[in-house]
């Protein structure tokens, strides 16, 4: 499963619209809810970052993704 992690670089501002930046993370999970959780467990134990909303991606939604070329996947 492929997930899109929004948020922003720092937990010391107040967030901001147009400082939001995302990220792509693939892990293996057994439903939705599980790989959120993972998500966001590695998300915060390798960063600093204020994750403000993580997307599971369809398959329609992951092919725009990787047309966009901003498409790369993080990996801790």
């Amino acid at each position: 499963m492929i997930y899109k992690v929004f948020y922003q670089e720092t937990k010391d501002r107040s967030p901001r619209r147009e400082n939001t930046r995302s990220l792509y993370m693939e892990v293996t999970a057994e439903n939705e809810l599980e790989g959120r959780i993972k998500v966001r467990q590695l998300v915060e134990e390798h960063t600093n970052y204020n994750i403000e909303f993580i997307e599971l991606l369809s398959d329609k939604h992951l092919e725009y993704e990787k047309q966009s070329g901003n498409f790369e996947l993080t990996e801790f």
